[in-house]
């Protein structure tokens, strides 16, 4: 009799593990029926995550310089290229694992597209090393807006920036932004006269020049860059951190979204922060706006982009094929 109660005890134990179970597979089953498709939960390799990113980037590369860059190339070695009109190509991810300064000094284009640029009203500095924009690649730079000296100065047209005439680069619509961005300011300064302050005077445009202490030529020096009204406590190497955190409180948040909505990223979302200095980076601003907290999707990587635009519709068919 103890035996068959126990076997008894046994088997309504069973029977309710077996319920449990089920119930919970079936309400499983059911939130992923009902769950919307783009709040799903997906999983990637380090590796499928990279091919998405890398997909991306070179999209918002191909949207930013779109009379420069004609495609994407790889070998049979793996090695991802992006192609130019000019016939050069520039290495995409060179596969080596960089400091901070190493990606400074010898960057690849992952490498400057790496950090995200925060497309938002910031309160406090970036942490140092934190520092979007701040790795460029000299030979993107220089297939855009001029390979010498002599070349970019022959690119340069006079913009009127305020009541100053400015030296700025015509390619790739950047003194067109840049004109437009000035429009805008002295709209800005009618509604909110306070604001003139931090704009004017303007502190330079084009000046071909090393960055202090390095061998890497300025953002100025392509004719992309601009300077405005200076402050002592605008830059990392001439104030400490809580004297630029002061500056950054008190500056009109207005002035950086002018600059952004026309391509511009603002040095302030720097942790190396260089608070009157904005630089014509497109590629950025791009990935910003249509990739930035987005869930990695394999089957649909460019989710966000207005796929009807048929030029964006052969980027992405030109990329997809150049990776499938």
């Amino acid at each position: 009799m103890l035996y068959d109660d126990n076997l008894k005890g046994f088997i309504r134990m069973k029977r309710v593990l077996v319920s449990a179970v089920l119930f919970c597979i079936l309400i499983n089953a059911g939130c992923s029926k009902n769950q919307p498709e783009d709040s799903r939960i997906v999983t990637h390799s380090h590796k499928e995550k990279g091919d998405i990113v890398m997909k991306q980037n070179l999209l918002c590369l191909m949207l930013a310089y779109p009379e420069n860059i004609i495609g994407v190339e790889c070998d049979e070695n793996g090695w991802v290229y992006v192609a130019m009109k000019s016939g050069k190509r520039i290495l995409y991810d060179d596969k080596r694992t960089k400091t901070y300064d190493e990606k400074m000094e010898t960057p690849d284009l992952q490498d400057m597209m790496e950090q995200g640029y925060p497309l938002y009203d910031i309160d406090n500095l970036l942490d140092k090393g934190n520092d979007p924009g701040r790795v460029r690649v000299y030979a993107m730079l220089k297939e855009v807006y001029g390979e010498s000296r002599k070349q970019i100065e022959a690119n340069l047209v006079t913009v009127r920036f305020g009541y100053k005439n400015c030296r700025f680069n015509s390619s790739n619509k950047a003194a067109e932004s840049l004109k437009k961005a000035g429009v805008e300011l002295t709209e800005l300064i009618n509604k909110h006269k306070s604001v003139s302050a931090f704009i004017y005077p303007v502190g330079g445009t084009y000046s071909y020049r090393l960055i202090s202490g390095t061998n890497r030529l300025s953002a100025h020096s392509f004719g992309t860059a601009v300077d405005l009204s200076v402050s002592k406590y605008d830059y990392w190497k001439w104030a400490s951190r809580e004297q630029g955190q002061k500056r950054l409180d008190s500056y009109p948040k207005e002035i950086v979204r002018v600059f952004e909505n026309n391509g511009f990223i603002w040095g302030g979302k720097w942790g190396h922060f260089d608070i009157m200095h904005y630089e014509y980076r497109p590629e950025l601003i791009f990935k910003s706006r249509y990739f930035a907290g987005k869930p990695l999707s394999d089957e649909c990587w460019f989710k966000g982009i207005e796929t009807e635009d048929a030029d964006i519709k052969n980027y992405i068919q030109l990329i997809d094929k150049a990776l499938k």
